[in-house]
């Protein structure tokens, strides 16, 4: 009797807008939320091109900084706020999330870490999704423990720039200007 082996390992893409989107994924808050803000971007390749099958995930806190699960040490919010958006990628690579900024939130240690949006990205060619944060242009990101963890150098690739309906954040997958991922 033959040895039976285990499936190879597939990549995450390119068919993610079959059935993983839904109709309202990228509205974190419904439109004409007060203080909603828009996180727009593009995703690219190593190469720099656009990648028009990709994915975005968020997570966040409310703007209280807590979150709506149980886990919270200080409790699930109330709000129903759900804190998860999930967006692909149009064919030019470009993304949108509608959300509020969320807030300061305490860390492992007891610091407090800068308000943050958690992002997973999945696309062609990954094995497993990827994982960075971004963090905002005009908050005061100085004492974040995650963030003092990258090389100064590379800070800017988890900096969103401000908009005039919200902020600008690219991701990289590879080569210059790379986005800065974390091993979880």
């Amino acid at each position: 009797m033959a040895e039976l082996l285990s499936t190879p390992s597939q990549t995450v893409g390119p068919y993610l807008s079959i059935g993983l989107p839904w109709e309202d994924g990228p509205y974190v808050v419904p439109e004409g939320t007060p203080g909603a803000v828009w996180i727009r971007g593009t995703v690219f390749d190593g190469v720099g091109e656009p990648i028009p099958d990709a994915m975005i995930e968020t997570w966040q806190a409310d703007p209280e900084g807590r979150f709506d699960h149980p886990d919270d040490p200080r409790g699930a919010v109330s709000s129903g706020f759900r804190g998860f958006g999930r967006c692909p990628t149009d064919p030019t690579g470009g993304y949108g999330i509608l959300t509020v900024l969320p807030g300061a939130v305490p860390g492992a240690d007891g610091a407090e870490q800068a308000p943050h949006i958690d992002v997973s990205v999945f696309a062609r060619g990954l094995l497993h999704r990827v994982t960075t944060r971004i963090y905002f242009a005009d908050r005061d990101n100085t004492a974040d423990p995650v963030l003092a963890t990258v090389p100064e150098d590379r800070r800017h690739t988890l900096i969103a720039a401000k908009t005039a309906d919200g902020y600008r954040f690219d991701v990289r997958l590879q080569g210059d200007d790379e986005t800065v991922f974390f091993a979880l």
